[in-house]
């Protein structure tokens, strides 16, 4: 039976379109054949000044940033879709987006340190934002994976950088390699590329180890998740736990209420936010 996952980037994909043909390639052959993923990225307004990156230093910027996936989220489950999947590394409002949803959710950072812990015993993170290095730190303790955990890096260039040279990332992919060397030597057997950019460029390139250390695929563990909760969903009625203020399912129309009452509801996918 077919499957339909919304797709949630942290970018503006029609900015990037170069950058949106690599990440549907890259989908394409990582997801079964009757599954539909649905690229979304953000509002097209919301780096009129700023990009991700810039932004993405500040936690208030991140947390205002992060009501943008609650809405897609809530448009998912509203048009049918099957599993709603988080596409970037911090996985924004993870457990929030999941309290107020029947059908599956996904994150790229829980996805990948939970499936890391499968091939190797430490896995590290590379991540185009040297200020966000306490806090993925804390993103991993918050998962219960610290003592699975050798360490987080800058890769050694921004997500600028990589746009600048996205034919031809040679230098970069140079850099990444010694970054990850590091990791390893500081007990890393898995390594995770930190942003779905990285990640992806990496496999388009045929980077999928660094000496004898894998690369774990972060946009692929987040896709083949989204296809597994689904079909354990159907198969077996496997669904999320109701049992806490974490995840108890808070009333739709309250939900509602208070996205218009502070405005977030004009920014929901497909809306004109002028």
């Amino acid at each position: 039976m077919a499957i339909k996952i919304w797709h949630q980037s942290f970018t503006v994909l029609g900015n990037l379109p170069a950058y949106e043909e690599r990440l549907r390639k890259h989908i394409d052959k990582i997801v079964r054949p009757d599954t539909e993923v649905v690229l979304h990225g953000m509002h097209p307004k919301t780096y009129e000044t700023e990009y991700p990156g810039h932004d993405l230093r500040f936690n208030l910027l991140y947390a205002l940033h992060a009501n943008q996936f609650v809405l897609g989220a809530l448009a998912a489950q509203e048009q049918g879709y099957d599993a709603y999947a988080i596409s970037t590394i911090p996985d924004p409002l993870l457990l929030e987006i999941r309290s107020a949803l029947d059908i599956p959710v996904v994150g790229y950072g829980e996805s990948s340190m939970h499936l890391s812990c499968l091939y190797g015993r430490k896995f590290g993170i590379l991540t185009f934002i040297e200020e966000q290095l306490p806090f993925m730190a804390d993103k991993v303790a918050a998962h219960g994976l610290s003592a699975r955990f050798a360490g987080i890096r800058h890769v050694g260039f921004t997500f600028d950088d990589l746009l600048a040279n996205f034919n031809d990332p040679a230098p970069l992919i140079r850099q990444f390699e010694e970054s990850a060397r590091a990791l390893i030597k500081e007990g890393a057997d898995v390594i995770i590329p930190g942003e779905v950019p990285m990640g992806v460029t990496m496999a388009a390139h045929g980077v999928r180890r660094v000496d004898n250390v894998p690369l774990l695929d972060g946009l692929g563990a987040t896709m083949k998740m989204a296809e597994t909760m689904v079909d354990l969903r159907r198969s077996v009625g496997l669904e999320v736990s109701r049992g806490t203020c974490y995840t108890a399912s808070p009333p739709p129309e309250r939900v509602t209420e208070l996205l218009a009452l502070y405005g977030h509801d004009r920014l929901a996918p497909g809306r004109d936010a002028s």
